[in-house]
């Protein structure tokens, strides 16, 4: 049966869901272990959080370690990914990141809880949520899973909500630099043009997909030492943009802004701008890419994993309750 010390690690649960024909039904759950009482657990799935009656548990067990990154390969991707996605207003508490950049995006308006608070959990997070009140914004915190199991449990008990899951997804530049065979998208196709800094064009398709681009946006976006703005021009109109930054010392190459406009889908250009911007990052010495993709992105997960990615950890992005500290009380 599972312990105090399994909080935090991956899990397998058999739990009892309903009776049939006078039997039992039985049902598995697969996830992080996020809190363990006498009376409940509770694990974030794929589907969710799922919090199950002790009653109802059959058996669990841990989930072989092996499967799962260190915790320290899951902090060196995220701060790989903070340095590509840069807030313009931060903080500190401890180790743990506060970003603000007047609210566009959640990854740049979140606290990322991971190293020491240096203070105990609850007063960290009872900062967190003064920061985000001094700047007149909703709390939220990124809980990269199973790393940040302990502060998702405590924000359970505060009633913070929690937005869909997002897979961080990786995959080596070796099998993104691999060239599309000929046909749709492949060669003779559109020209992907990568360049320093987006063109207005660029910016608005951004816009329309993000709602907006307000100047804390142009900030996220272009304050990055090694940046490429990709562009696929189809009859002088822009129809694909994507974005490349290679941050974590040089390694990783962080891809985001994956845009095909409708008329041009199903043409190969989003593996075309993915190979064009890992073939820049290997030029820069860089040698694995990584993503964000929300899990229920259906198509873009099934693109990805046809491209070569897998998924390396999730994350919640964690929203705090309407109260006295959001109101700057």
């Amino acid at each position: 049966m599972l312990r105090e010390q399994d909080v935090g690690h991956r899990i397998v649960v058999r739990r009892r869901v309903g009776v049939r024909a006078g039997r039992p039904v039985y049902a598995d759950a697969l996830g992080e272990l996020v809190e363990l009482t006498e009376t409940h657990l509770t694990l974030t799935t794929r589907q969710g959080r799922l919090r199950v009656p002790m009653a109802d548990v059959h058996r669990a067990k841990r989930v072989p370690a092996a499967r799962r990154p260190t915790a320290a390969a899951v902090v060196e991707l995220e701060l790989a990914a903070d340095e590509a996605w840069p807030a313009p207003t931060r903080g500190r508490l401890g180790d743990w990141l506060l970003r603000a950049a007047d609210g566009w995006t959640g990854r740049a308006n979140s606290a990322l809880p991971v190293g020491d608070p240096d203070r105990p959990l609850p007063a960290a997070l009872d900062q967190v949520e003064r920061w985000y009140a001094e700047r007149g914004q909703p709390a939220l915190v990124n809980t990269p899973l199973p790393l940040a199991a302990p502060v998702g449990a405590e924000l359970d008990r505060r009633g913070w909500g929690s937005r869909p899951p997002v897979l961080v997804q990786t995959a080596s530049l070796v099998a993104l630099t691999r060239r599309p065979e000929p046909g749709a998208g492949g060669a003779g196709g559109p020209v992907v043009e990568l360049a320093a800094a987006p063109s207005a064009d660029w910016l608005a398709v951004a816009a329309g997909r993000k709602g907006g681009l307000p100047a804390a946006a142009r900030h996220v976006l272009t304050a990055v030492d090694q940046v490429r703005f990709a562009h696929v021009y189809a009859d002088g109109a822009l129809v694909a943009i994507g974005r490349g930054t290679v941050t974590g010392q040089g390694r990783w190459l962080g891809l985001c802004l994956i845009e095909v406009l409708p008329a041009a889908r199903r043409q190969g250009l989003a593996a075309r701008l993915v190979g064009a911007l890992a073939e820049w990052a290997v030029e820069t010495g860089a040698t694995g890419a990584f993503l964000q993709v929300e899990q229920g992105n259906v198509g873009a997960v099934a693109l990805y994993r046809k491209l070569g990615f897998t998924t390396h950890h999730t994350y919640l992005t964690r929203v705090g309750p309407p109260g006295p500290a959001a109101a700057g009380r």
